[in-house]
């Protein structure tokens, strides 16, 4: 299983995971009720599970939060980060630029996703770690029914550069305001995809949600 398989507000399809997983259903409903706890699916009296369902309303809450969150990181990373964390970074940016230009989405947030961790794994600081995984976790199940269009792409590659470029001079000012930018163009972005209120989605198995998330 991978992150987007199951989309927000689908049944948690456990016969299938089980089989995918060689598990028993006691540690997969183990794994759900922590799961649960972190909210990112909601459990439903002696009817399994579903994915927890992306209202505008979460998504504004949980962006403002990782708005702060990351700018903080940044500002920390400026000071602490080492020459060898940079080139990690620097060297993460090139591998995204190269699926970019492929048009390889997927890989593509496969290396984005790993910048942003750089850098808040740089401000060394567990806590801020701690919180940013978890509120992280809860957005990027919103990337997967969003669509990527041409212009925000380039969009976020620009920005993904001018965040290198302040990281290199360790603008710490600098950096905290280009990802306040950044993910507040990604919350605008997540925002106009628009949100289901009350439809209830099937439950679809992972196969099929694979390719509709890579689609």
């Amino acid at each position: 299983m991978h992150e987007g398989e199951i989309p927000p507000g689908a049944r948690v399809p456990e016969r299938e995971l089980c089989e995918a997983l060689g598990i028993s259903r006691t540690p997969l409903r183990e794994a759900l009720k922590v799961l649960a706890a972190e909210g990112l699916v909601v459990l439903l009296p002696n009817r399994g599970a579903r994915a927890a369902r992306l209202t505008r309303e979460s998504v504004q809450d949980l962006f403002e939060v990782c708005e702060g969150l990351e700018a903080l990181a940044g500002e920390l990373a400026c000071q602490r980060i080492s020459d060898q964390q940079v080139a990690e970074i620097a060297a993460l940016h090139a591998a995204m630029l190269t699926h970019f230009r492929a048009g390889e989405l997927i890989p593509y947030y496969g290396c984005n996703r790993l910048i942003h961790e750089g850098i808040v794994r740089a401000a060394d600081n567990a806590v801020l770690s701690s919180l940013y995984e978890s509120v992280a976790a809860r957005i990027r199940r919103a990337r997967f029914i969003t669509p990527m269009t041409p212009e925000r792409w380039t969009l976020a590659v620009q920005e993904h550069e001018a965040i290198l470029n302040a990281l290199l001079r360790r603008d710490g000012g600098g950096l905290a305001h280009i990802l306040r930018t950044h993910l507040r163009h990604k919350r605008a972005e997540v925002e106009r995809a628009g949100f289901a209120e009350t439809e209830e989605p099937e439950a679809i198995s992972p196969v099929r949600a694979r390719r509709l998330s890579s689609a």
